[in-house]
């Protein structure tokens, strides 16, 4: 198992994203800990980079992935706060953003 690069913070999802994991028959654990990994998915390399700076500099992070209906979720963390922890992790669908 690879180990986390970030903590997640409070995850939160949106009940349209609930229900399109539970219809793809997949875990949201599963794609959190693909994020938390580092693995941003569907992504281009420009994006993948910014992901790779956030790391660094406590920004924002994104991740896109295909669930098996072939739907688009997005899972966003939130950038590092004044407390140097990032407070939160969104599961939602890219036209709910």
């Amino acid at each position: 198992m690879t180990e986390p690069k970030f903590d997640l913070g409070r995850v939160v999802a949106t009940p349209a994203a609930l229900a399109a994991i539970r219809e793809a028959g997949q875990a949201a654990g599963d794609l959190l800990g693909r994020h938390r990994a580092g693995d941003w998915g569907d992504l281009n390399a420009d994006d993948a980079r910014l992901n790779d700076d956030a790391l660094a500099d406590g920004g924002r992070l994104l991740s896109a992935y295909r669930l098996r209906t072939g739907t688009k979720l997005w899972v966003i963390t939130e950038a590092v706060g004044d407390d140097d922890r990032r407070p939160s992790t969104c599961l939602l669908l890219p036209d709910e953003y």
